[in-house]
């Protein structure tokens, strides 16, 4: 089971960066096709460099480690309560006491 988990994850990574190629590719070859820079068009995929900081930019939205930490932090304040999640997370741990008890049992 883990090397099915394991090799789905690598094919989904893959795929991913196979899609991304695939736009940068369609976005140079269009602009090859226009003959000049259309400063409208964007990139698909795009990292720059400033004093040792990396930036990158995917289909012109930048991505940083402040955007997630700003997120996570906007999600902690809201602190919504799911009943459906709460009851879950419930019936996980029944059953996880329970499998450890009949676990035990067995065992001893």
């Amino acid at each position: 089971m883990k090397m099915f988990m394991l090799k789905s994850l690598c094919l989904a990574a893959i795929m991913l960066i196979a899609v991304l190629t695939g736009m940068q590719l369609a976005s140079s070859g269009i602009q090859k096709m226009k003959g000049y820079e259309d400063p409208n068009l964007e990139t698909a995929v795009s990292f720059h460099e400033k004093d040792n900081n990396v930036k990158a930019s995917i289909l012109g939205n930048d991505i940083s480690s402040h955007n997630i930490a700003a997120k996570k932090k906007k999600l902690e304040e809201i602190s919504a309560f799911n009943f459906f999640s709460s009851m879950g997370k419930k019936l996980s741990n029944g059953i996880t006491s329970a499998s450890e008890k009949l676990i035990q049992f067995i065992a001893d």
